[in-house]
């Protein structure tokens, strides 16, 4: 489906990102197949591994792919990730997000899908419940690297070691992130990049790509949650294009400008 300068797909990944080509950065936000203490709770739905009792996020729809043991968690990421790295250009960079139990495993699976792994950004969110007896699990991270050498010259300038910012309240998904940050990730990206997220949720990479310029493909697999990333990427264009419009009926620009 075309929406303004988002492309999205309803389907599995692994057989769409090979028809793909010319990225110049994944932002994604991949299953984590984390949450409890034992290897059973993986298998839990993903509103009791990752929502409070009593939330009103208890009523979003369940999303797939967050059951996997660790095996098949390891090898289904290198695929993909590999996946995303032929459809990406030469220098083009990939960030992707993790919590605290698969970021060993993520920064393996990152080199062992070709990616240059280049560090580790944490987003430390403001609104983290405090633990008694425990350090608080404050943080989420994004592992990131680059498709091979990352020049300098890209008119990208210096970005943070860090991001910090509250959990989206209210929010159309479970695990989303906030769109400040997902906008602030995208600096890394050169003006009028090519972004792929190929697990997109319902939509925050889009939504900020778009708001800041950029082309953008998404892949969704739940149709339910594909619908939400519709009307979200339709809503944010169509609020680009409001000022426009407006500067259009008072004779600013030319029809065709």
């Amino acid at each position: 489906m075309q929406i303004g300068n988002a492309t999205l797909y309803c389907g599995d990944a692994l057989g769409i990102l090979p028809r793909l080509a010319d990225v110049d950065a994944v932002l994604t936000d991949p299953p984590y197949s984390s949450g409890g203490q034992y290897a059973s709770d993986r298998k839990a739905d993903t509103r009791t591994k990752y929502v409070s009792t009593g939330s009103s996020a208890m009523a979003l729809p369940d999303f797939l792919g967050d059951n996997r043991d660790q095996r098949a968690f390891y090898f289904w990421s290198t695929l993909w990730s590999g996946a995303a790295l032929r459809a990406s250009k030469p220098g083009a960079v990939c960030c992707v997000f993790s919590d605290w139990r698969q970021l060993p495993v993520s920064t393996d699976y990152l080199q062992a899908g070709g990616w240059t792994w280049r560090g580790i950004v944490p987003w430390v969110k403001t609104s983290a419940r405090p633990q008694m007896g425990r350090f608080t699990a404050q943080c989420e991270y994004v592992v990131w690297g680059s498709n091979g050498q990352l020049p300098t010259d890209r008119g990208v300038g210096v970005l943070p070691g860090f991001y910090e910012y509250q959990s989206p309240q209210p929010r159309v998904h479970i695990t989303q992130k906030p769109l400040g940050l997902m906008a602030d990730l995208l600096e890394v990206a050169p003006a009028d990049s090519l972004i792929l997220d190929p697990f997109m949720g319902s939509g925050t990479t889009g939504v900020a790509a778009v708001q800041k310029g950029h082309r953008f493909i998404g892949i969704e697999w739940s149709p339910v949650i594909f619908d939400v990333a519709c009307r979200r990427l339709e809503r944010a264009q169509e609020n680009l294009f409001e000022p426009r419009r407006a500067a259009q009926q008072a004779g600013l620009f030319g029809e065709g400008a």
